[in-house]
């Protein structure tokens, strides 16, 4: 954190993206912006939100800090979503790892996503619905980070932040 006359601000490196070798594996042109603050995943056909839980979508880029969430604690935000209609729809939910994996931008860093699509996105685990099978289950998830970390099999008691999504009609 850099502190700057008194106003604190999370220090983020710049984003690069590296395309010499092979082309974004989420180029802008693959997600149909629906013009709500979220896109379409032309090829998943996967709604997203573009702002991260605890942000919200100005008509240009996503505002605000997102909100950071235990495992349970992330279902029911969408749950509480739903309820309230404020999206459009009532089925959001948190994404299956598959599912979040499909976004990250795999030619980039700092964040690992394509910010054209998803702005304000920070480079840190975000919770994912899935469970590993037969392994005390009932207390850890899976998260993925947009940062350097990758696929992280954590307690359910970490606090991380939340991306929602819904099956496209």
């Amino acid at each position: 954190m850099i502190v700057f006359a008194g106003v604190h601000a999370a220090a983020f490196a710049e984003q690069t993206c590296d395309t010499g070798r092979y082309p974004l594996s989420t180029p802008t042109e693959r997600f149909s912006d629906n013009g709500d603050g979220t896109v379409t995943d032309v090829v998943s056909q996967l709604m997203w939100m573009r702002c991260s839980v605890g942000q919200t979508w100005s008509g240009e880029t996503c505002l605000g800090e997102t909100a950071a969430y235990d495992w349970q604690a992330a279902q029911e935000a969408a749950t509480a979503l739903n309820a309230s209609g404020s999206h459009f729809f009532n089925d959001w939910r948190v994404p299956k790892l598959r599912e979040l994996a499909m976004i990250a931008e795999r030619q980039c860093e700092n964040p690992r996503i394509n910010l054209a699509v998803f702005p304000n996105t920070p480079p840190s685990l975000f919770w994912t619905e899935s469970l590993r099978p037969g392994e005390g289950e009932e207390g850890y998830a899976y998260a993925l980070s947009f940062g350097p970390e990758g696929v992280q099999h954590i307690e359910k008691t970490e606090r991380h932040e939340v991306r929602l999504v819904r099956t496209a009609p």
